[in-house]
């Protein structure tokens, strides 16, 4: 059930923010064209009007698709071959994806139209206001994106409803014909004219919504596996001196690697387990996986900046072929290629996969009497008779192996389409789908950590965690008990990354360190 959003978003003719994208696809905030864009579509939908009365050959306006771009369309074919292209294209095939993933798709292409570069016409801009304002949200099937030319298929669903056909859920879930539902919200399908089916389905949309999404989500759990660091490192007894400012920027400054050295540095800050240790400890340094935990979490930091730098460039982008010039000509071109979008997607699961794989290391140190500084085996209550967390360590290690396959590129792969025509493409949409499992699952991954390391802590009686930890642990505490015999720990398990993924854990981390980043 569609729940609303008080925001507003007025799109204009320059780009727009991550936030205002993540309100709308995922907060249901409100949609509207601003004044300039309305008369920039109109502006160049004159262009397309000339043209489409002309003989002259412009693509997609008097000519087929693709390899078939030579092909002349009679003037009194051209409305039939937006409306055939749509249907055409519309040949996705498997489950549905994400209803957020389809208001991005909604979205990002009427930022394109309002630019004014597209040709559409101000009634077909309007049409995707209208869907987004009322909560229908058109079917898309997973497959069918060669992430060039941009998102066909995926785009091609969507307009396929904005004609009144395919299948669409409605603001309370319900799937149903898309007619009906535009009847239900008091919306009339649209009817294509030159070039518009085309201008509908050339973009990247898909692919960056993914990819805004993403690195939201991933920015967010860079700062929980700071909190689960420093919470593995009270619970190993290890050292707070290696996260000192003086060993970071002035010796290595790395910008992601000073951010999560100083959050792991303040959430150990007055921590009565380090400092029970300081003065007695014989082990010189601590194991990697705790000790390079800034180095770790700081590159995958580093690695979302990047991300969002071509993000941000890409909001800014109109992204159509051919594209209606501010001088009136309308000029093929290749900007719909997905590569600077998908390598970063790529980019992206790589570092996400090796954040879940030092998490991983952690918590398999806590569980081995061996490494754990005098913990029980598995921090069983009464090991042997209980197995504690050891299980619990084997999804983890589940969740790390699946996150390093769906690390592999994508975008390395390229398949030749249309004849040969389209003979090199992105594999941008794939990159984007398999990059929100491995954000998925290192959700998961950290709250198995969070779990362990709360039991760890917890485990050392008579030593108080840093105020900040402790915070987290009496968040955890409400939704999943302390340590104790077996219990059925699945559903603990769940409930602790519903914690992680609602942001509770940094909200509690959060009031204790306020400059949490």
């Amino acid at each position: 059930m569609v729940v609303g959003s008080n925001k507003l978003v007025s799109l204009g003719t320059s780009g727009i923010s991550f936030d205002e994208v993540i309100a709308v696809a995922r907060h249901n905030a409100k949609v509207s064209l601003a004044p300039e864009a309305i008369e920039a579509i109109r502006e160049t939908r004159k262009y397309i009007d000339a043209y489409a009365a002309g003989g002259i050959p412009v693509y997609g306006v008097s000519t087929g698709f693709g390899a078939l771009a030579n092909r002349h369309i009679d003037v009194e074919d051209r409305s039939q071959l937006q409306k055939s292209l749509i249907r055409s294209h519309a040949a996705g095939v498997g489950p549905a994806v994400e209803r957020e993933v389809v208001r991005a798709l909604l979205f990002l292409r009427l930022r394109t139209m309002a630019s004014g570069r597209t040709g559409v016409r101000v009634e077909v801009a309007q049409a995707y206001v209208d869907f987004l304002n009322s909560g229908i949200t058109p079917v898309v099937p997973e497959f069918g994106s060669l992430g060039c030319s941009g998102d066909l298929a995926p785009l091609a669903h969507c307009a396929l409803a904005m004609m009144g056909e395919g299948v669409v859920h409605d603001a309370l879930g319900a799937e149903m014909p898309s007619l009906e539902a535009m009847h239900a919200a008091g919306l009339r399908p649209i009817e294509l004219e030159a070039k518009e089916g085309l201008a509908l389905i050339n973009g990247t949309d898909g692919m960056l919504g993914m990819l805004i999404m993403a690195c939201a989500d991933l920015a967010e759990l860079c700062t929980v596996a700071d909190v689960t660091a420093a919470m593995s490192i009270e619970g190993l007894l290890g050292t707070d001196r290696v996260f000192a400012p003086e060993l970071h920027a002035p010796l290595r400054p790395q910008v992601g690697q000073i951010a999560s050295a100083a959050n792991i540095y303040s959430l150990l800050r007055n921590s009565g387990i380090i400092a029970s240790h300081l003065q007695n400890d014989s082990r010189v340094q601590d194991a990697y996986s705790l000790r390079c935990a800034p180095q770790v979490n700081g590159a995958v930091r580093d690695t979302i900046e990047h991300a969002s730098t071509i993000a941000h460039r890409e909001l800014q982008s109109s992204i159509d072929n051919p594209v209606v010039l501010s001088d009136g000509r309308v000029e093929s071109n290749g900007n719909f290629h997905g590569a600077p979008v998908g390598y970063v997607l790529d980019f992206l699961a790589i570092a996400a996969a090796d954040l879940g794989s030092i998490s991983e290391r952690r918590t398999d140190r806590m569980l081995d009497q061996h490494r754990s500084a005098g913990l029980p085996p598995f921090l069983a209550h009464d090991p042997g008779v209980d197995s504690g967390m050891m299980i619990a360590q084997y999804t983890q290690a589940g969740l790390v192996s699946e996150n390093k396959r769906l690390a592999v590129p994508a975008s390395v792969d390229s398949i030749p389409s249309s004849a040969m025509q389209e003979d090199h493409v992105s594999m941008g949409w794939s990159a984007a789908r398999k990059l929100r499992k491995v954000v998925e699952n290192l959700s998961r991954i950290l709250a198995i950590e969070l779990v362990t390391a709360a039991r760890a802590i917890e485990l050392r009686e008579g030593l108080v965690p840093s105020p900040a930890t402790a915070s987290v642990i009496r968040a955890l505490r409400r939704v999943v008990p302390g340590p104790g015999s077996d219990r059925w720990l699945s559903p603990e398990l769940e409930a602790a990354t519903a914690l992680v993924q609602s942001g509770k854990v940094l909200s509690a981390a959060r009031e204790i360190i306020k400059d949490l980043r």
